[in-house]
């Protein structure tokens, strides 16, 4: 049976949390915060596999028992898993409100039920106050496994309810070697995917994965065309609109990050695209930091503004934003 991924870098984490539970010290709500992709959804995975296992080892599931069994195959009746029905959307009180009836039952195999949400974030404004309630008084041997990429965004009454627990963030070196290890791809390969994913292995794993480079090269390729004067912004618009445009925004953040520390510093190991420092470089020395800023804070509102759950018009979005990229130049 292939178990959820606990990553090496969070091993410490895992044995405090399974300590606790061995000790009866468990909390009724965990809220895992840190970086988008470096692990903190497998690890929530993981550990309800842990707790609703009926035979587990000191320190992992035994992988045969009969809850082992109902988690292989995804049909586990004390295992509830509660995401946006749409990817980018909110999480529904009416989602909430299925899920309190959950938690109202008893736990059919006898053991723990356990709630993973993620990401905890999206739950609009009813569907958190619902929560409350259950975040109170959710019963014995109930878990709720809350993760977040965004903790800010969270109702402060959300948050004061459960265990804050922040996951770290891997060495580069581990983080390399991981990862070069899981895609048998070679060190240098390995290190490039995490230097434009920002050190997030799993991010860095799914961009290979998905094969979302293709996609970056179109990006980076345009934005240089656009310097150059090759293709315009709206015809750029139209080529990108329909793909995956939180991805892009935040690699386009990226870029303008990275020219920001280049204005600071000179030194091409500071950049996490270094496989564009010709065109970072160009761009550095002819904007200002005036321009340079102003197009970092409409990037982030916009970005904001998707994790929102807003309904952009696409086209329209990338167009001004790459009219301003244009005009760092100008």
């Amino acid at each position: 049976m292939s178990m959820p991924l606990v990553v090496p870098w969070a091993q410490g984490l895992w044995q405090k949390l399974v300590r606790q539970h061995q000790e009866s010290r468990l909390p009724h709500a965990l809220l895992l915060t840190g970086h988008t992709g470096i692990g903190k959804s497998e690890f929530a995975q993981a550990f309800a596999h842990r707790l609703l296992c009926h035979e587990p080892t000191a320190l992992q599931p035994c992988g045969h028992c009969r809850s082992c069994e109902l988690l292989s195959s995804a049909t586990h009746p004390d295992l509830v898993y509660l995401h946006p029905e749409e990817a980018g959307k909110a999480i529904k009180v009416d989602q909430v409100r299925e899920l309190l009836q959950f938690l109202h039952n008893t736990a059919q195999q006898g053991g723990y039920r356990v709630v993973v949400m993620e990401p905890a974030e999206s739950m609009n404004i009813n569907a958190a106050n619902a929560l409350l309630k259950s975040l109170e008084e959710p019963g014995d041997n109930t878990l709720l496994l809350l993760v977040s990429h965004q903790p800010g965004q969270l109702m402060p009454t959300i948050r004061s309810r459960c265990q804050q627990v922040t996951f770290p963030v891997p060495a580069a070196a581990q983080a390399s070697e991981w990862l070069a290890a899981e895609l048998q791809q070679p060190p240098e390969r390995a290190a490039q995917l995490l230097s434009i994913s920002q050190g997030a292995p799993l991010k860095a794993r799914d961009l290979f994965q998905r094969d979302l480079l293709k996609l970056r090269a179109s990006l980076m390729t345009g934005l240089a065309d656009l310097l150059k004067g090759r293709t315009s912004a709206v015809a750029l618009a139209e080529t990108l609109h329909k793909d995956d445009l939180v991805q892009l925004l935040e690699w386009f953040h990226s870029l303008l990050v990275d020219i920001a520390r280049l204005q600071a510093d000179a030194d091409r190991q500071v950049v996490s695209n270094a496989d564009m420092l010709k065109m970072l470089n160009a761009v550095a020395k002819k904007t200002t930091a005036g321009k340079l800023y102003t197009l970092i804070d409409q990037l982030q509102a916009e970005r904001i503004s998707l994790m929102e759950r807003h309904n952009p018009n696409r086209q329209l979005l990338l167009e001004t934003l790459l009219l301003g990229w244009v005009k760092l130049v100008r």
